[in-house]
């Protein structure tokens, strides 16, 4: 049986899908209207892949500037797939759409952060052409 997936941009509709997969996640439960909101207003590129008429994961994007520099900069700072739905290529379709949209903004470079024990992940990034550079993340809580 053939299996219908695709990618798209987020909408308001979909706060209810993304609360669910965001809890799936990270375990953070966010309100539908939260979603909503930020959907509208915050400037974030989000997407949503969808298998067989089920969103099944998700990407979030930003961009900034920085007077540091002449060009904006994008990051991938989210993308889950639901367990079940991956190795089928819908993590791939979720990064090639939120570089689309981040290109469509006028950037041209995009960071990403992920776990030095997260293989899964820094081999879907490789496959999708990013280069892995020796840096250090620091946080801080305040």
């Amino acid at each position: 049986m053939k299996q219908n997936k695709y990618v798209r941009l987020a909408v308001v509709d979909d706060a209810q899908a993304l609360a669910q997969l965001n809890r799936e996640f990270n375990g953070v439960e966010a309100s539908h209207s939260d979603i909503k909101q930020c959907l509208v207003d915050s400037g974030e590129v989000v997407v949503i892949a969808i298998l067989n008429d089920e969103p099944v994961g998700f990407a979030c994007g930003q961009s900034y500037q920085s007077f540091c520099y002449c060009e904006l900069a994008g990051e991938i700072t989210e993308l889950y797939v639901r367990e079940g739905a991956r190795r089928q290529g819908l993590a791939a379709e979720l990064i090639h759409e939120i570089e689309a949209e981040l290109k469509r903004r006028g950037v041209r470079t995009i960071k990403v952060h992920t776990g030095l024990r997260n293989e899964a992940a820094m081999q879907t990034y490789t496959n999708s052409h990013y280069i892995k550079k020796d840096e250090v993340v620091f946080q801080k809580n305040i």
